[in-house]
């Protein structure tokens, strides 16, 4: 059999065999889309199903093989996205929650915009008035998520010689509307307390009481600056309370695919966040009291979970907490403002340094941007200072 003869996506003749085991295996040569014969079987228990079962899985390998091999300009951008998803999974690289962000977004902004058009098509203009109008009629947010996935897609066409250059490369940068970090006072974290206390504990309400993991999941993230699917992955063997100060180690967190369960990730964020950090009283006190709960647990055991043993979700902790906030005036609380409370309060007293590490940042700069609250006080001492500048005595 001629390589050269089997075009790249195709196999050639097929060969049945009967085995000692009385089953039966087709066999054939398939040429991959790098131009090299491999060999591909299936076995069955007859020879018309060995075939069958081999020839569905050339069709399979076709598939792949032809649209990568046939990726070029006049391919439709479908085609280019379906591939791209392919490659992520190769690689392997990207954790699920992530592989899973990057689809959701490529299928709900950015597809529509572009499965029209062919690759040559999808010029730098074209691009640039999709991201702008994206950031100025939906949000700032949700065109940058566009642009990395569409950067990421066509990086993959060019790597692929489809087209020559990422036409991403050459749109305006997109310009983000300033917000200053906000953090809570000690007066607004005990409103939140006391709301937090309070919650579905009156008389003459139906269902079970609240069982307290609230109300110990905010003081951890007051006394932790831990994101809130950190403090959900807490296990008991990251918690060591007989210590002075008290510690946590942050070493996972909690994640939540679509249609499948809730599991905890063996890995924050980013290698950064992975940490151990002394916690105040208050918040050694609450894991105390939550460790005498899961007393009967594993050691590997969740500190945080549901009533069947099943880790708390994420979404299921901000709704309870707006749902506690909503007649407090402080709706704009999520669990991030506990953790740019942590940092300003941090900077103050010790700079963005040491805020930056507690937070798990590579960088300061990032916690000054986003998560310390600007300091609009200058020192006293400017007026001791100016008193120089006073007028002269007549």
């Amino acid at each position: 059999m001629a390589r050269q003869r089997i075009p790249i996506g195709t196999f050639g003749d097929i060969y049945t065999a009967k085995l000692q085991s009385g089953n039966y295996r087709a066999r054939t040569k398939f040429r991959d889309v790098d131009g090299h014969l491999r060999l591909v079987e299936a076995s069955a228990e007859t020879a018309k199903a060995a075939e069958t079962k081999l020839k569905v899985k050339l069709a399979q390998r076709g598939r792949v093989s032809s649209r990568v091999g046939d990726l070029g300009p006049s391919s439709k951008f479908g085609d280019l996205v379906d591939v791209w998803l392919e490659d992520l999974d190769l690689d392997g690289e990207l954790a699920p929650n992530t592989r899973a962000l990057y689809e959701r977004n490529m299928d709900k902004l950015v597809r529509p915009a572009f499965e029209g058009y062919t690759l040559r098509e999808i010029t730098v203009a074209r691009v640039d008035r999709f991201l702008r109008s994206l950031a100025k009629n939906r949000s700032h947010s949700m065109a940058k998520q566009a642009k990395t996935v569409l950067s990421l897609a066509l990086g993959l066409a060019v790597r692929y010689e489809a087209i020559e250059r990422n036409p991403v490369a050459g749109v305006k940068r997109l310009k983000r509307s300033h917000t200053e970090a906000r953090a809570l006072t000690h007066a607004e974290l005990e409103v939140v307390r006391t709301a937090a206390k309070g919650w579905r504990r009156q008389e003459g309400l139906s269902g079970p009481k609240p069982d307290g993991q609230l109300e110990a999941i905010i003081e951890v993230m007051i006394g932790s600056s831990a994101r809130i699917g950190e403090v959900l992955a807490l296990r008991k063997c990251d918690v060591d309370v007989t210590s002075t100060p008290a510690t946590i180690r942050i070493s996972g967190t909690i994640v939540s695919l679509k249609g499948k369960p809730t599991y905890r990730q063996p890995h924050p964020k980013s290698r950064a966040s992975v940490r151990r950090l002394a916690v105040p009283s208050y918040t050694a006190e609450a894991l105390r009291k939550r460790l005498v709960d899961v007393a009967g647990a594993r050691p590997d055991g969740l500190i945080f979970e549901t009533r069947n043993g099943t880790p708390l979700t994420t979404n299921n902790v901000r709704r309870r907490l707006r749902e506690i906030l909503k007649n407090t005036g402080l709706g704009w609380v999520t669990p991030h403002s506990f953790r740019r409370t942590v940092a300003t309060t941090i900077e103050r007293s010790a700079g963005a340094d040491l805020a930056a590490k507690l937070l798990g940042h590579t960088s300061s700069d990032i916690t000054k941007l986003h998560y310390i609250e600007k300091d609009e006080n200058v020192s006293d001492r400017t007026a001791e200072i100016l008193e120089e500048l006073a007028p002269k005595e007549t």
